[in-house]
This record gives C-alpha cells, sequence and structure tokens, in this order.
C-alpha cells in the first residue's frame, strides 16, 4: 500500500482548528512557522525546535516538524544570527516544515501537556484556574498515591528523574494543582484555587518561599520532563487522522 501524504496548508488548518490556536494569547505565533515542501508523509515530533532535533529528522527523511518550543518569541533578537541561522538553514535548505504549538498544546482537554502529563501519573482534573484556565486541580486517581513521597516515586518512576521537593514528603496530597513547564507564576493562582500540592516543570528562588509561607508543597519535576507527552500523543492522532508515518525524538534534556 502507497504511504499516505497530508497537504501541508490542510495540516496547518487541521491544527489550528483542533488545538483552537486563536484562543490564547502567547508569547510565539502557533502554527506553520516555517515553510517547507507542500506534501508530507513523514512527521517528526520532539519538545524543542533545536539543531540537534533537526538533525535527527533529517534521518528519517522528514518532511516536517511538530513541536512544543518553535521560533520567534516575544522580545528575541530578531536578527538571524548564530544558532538561530544554523536552525533555519537546516531547514530551509532541506524543505522540511516548521510547525510549533505552545499554550495551546499545554491545554488541548485530552492531547494537551497537562492532560498528558496527568494521565502519567495518575492525576485527575475537576477544574481550573489561573489565566485561560491554564492551571488544573484535581485529586490523584490510584489508591496508592496518599502523600506527597508517594507521588514523587511515581514522577520519579515514570518520567525518569527525581523531583525536587519543596515540603514535607509525608504530608497527604491533599488537592493537586498542576501546570507543565515554566509555570511556576501560577503557584499563586493554584493556593487561591485551594491546592494542597502544586506540580510544575520549574520553581525559582521566591516560588520557594512562597511556598513555604503558603504551607504548599511544590514539586518541580523538569520543564523538558513535563512537556514530553503533548507532542507524542498530538503525533498519534495525526497518524489515525491522515494515514501518515510519526517518529516521536527526545532529545536529552536535563533541565
Amino acid at each position: 500500500m502507497d504511504q499516505k501524504t497530508v497537504d501541508r496548508d490542510e495540516l496547518a488548518k487541521y491544527l489550528a482548528r483542533t488545538l483552537d490556536i486563536n484562543r490564547f494569547r502567547d508569547f510565539c505565533p502557533n502554527g506553520l512557522q516555517v515553510e517547507g515542501r507542500s506534501a508530507i508523509e513523514i512527521l517528526v515530533t520532539g519538545v524543542t525546535a533545536s539543531a540537534a532535533l533537526i538533525e535527527a529528522a533529517l534521518d528519517f527523511n522528514a518532511d516536517a516538524l511538530l513541536v512544543h518550543h518553535g521560533y520567534f518569541w516575544r522580545g528575541e533578537d530578531a536578527r538571524v544570527i548564530g544558532p538561530k541561522h544554523r536552525r533555519l538553514k537546516l531547514l530551509l535548505a532541506n524543505d522540511i516544515n516548521l510547525f510549533a504549538y505552545h499554550l495551546p498544546l499545554d491545554m488541548h482537554p485530552e492531547l494537551g501537556n497537562n492532560a498528558q502529563l496527568a494521565n502519567r501519573l495518575g492525576l485527575s482534573a475537576d477544574s481550573r484556574f489561573g489565566e485561560d484556565g491554564l492551571g488544573w486541580l484535581g485529586a490523584a486517581t490510584e489508591h496508592a498515591l496518599v502523600t506527597v513521597g508517594d507521588l514523587a516515586s511515581v514522577i520519579e518512576a515514570r518520567l525518569g528523574r527525581a523531583p525536587l521537593v519543596i515540603g514535607d514528603m509525608l504530608q497527604p496530597l491533599g488537592k493537586i494543582g498542576w501546570c507543565t513547564g515554566a509555570a511556576q507564576n501560577l503557584l499563586a493562582d493554584a493556593i487561591s484555587a485551594g491546592a494542597a500540592t502544586y506540580l510544575s516543570g520549574e520553581i525559582s528562588e521566591p516560588t520557594v518561599h512562597l511556598a513555604r509561607e503558603a504551607g504548599v508543597t511544590y514539586i518541580a519535576c523538569g520543564h523538558h520532563a513535563t512537556e514530553r507527552y503533548g507532542v507524542q500523543a498530538l503525533g498519534a492522532h495525526l497518524v489515525e487522522q491522515f494515514g501518515i508515518q510519526h517518529h516521536f525524538i527526545d532529545v536529552a534534556n536535563p533541565v
């Protein structure tokens, strides 16, 4: 059977509808960021459109890359020099499309990073908090998840890294708030929403003090580690929808 392809512009429109990209005020353009060949047969997904990811995609003869972290962030240097030049040159010279979805991929109720992380860790959301409902609030669904230490052990086993925990490992989990990636700025919203435990990718010095003073346990799992699963789920969905090939490439990142 001949391998199926999807038209680049058809795919862009489908993803815009599916991820509802116009709903969000984001820090970067969501959608097709770099135009390549019109027919897409092989799709590679990854977290960040680094040179390493593009080079790995070339080994798969990829027609398109789909990532969570693309290019053209608000406030970045607009000049095409240094690493930006190298990345864009690799894409353009090889006629590879780059699709990138930031907040829309975090937020999709089934395919998004928040939803996929919850599935992986045994969490279930019943409400949202923060701007655009970026933060999710709920509880553990697995009977073995009772204390903070239980959840920390599950994170280490299923995400492949030990989280940084600010708080008491023996404390009951209570209501759990979570938001993947760099969502430490949602901690105050999580506290107002009633979270006793908050899980995200990153944490900084002032966030530690806020968590301690509010009596909320903060679990930092790693930015990259919390955002590996949305692109995989979206890629698998596109295989079902269009019959194209899909390969997820995980470029190792300790952060």
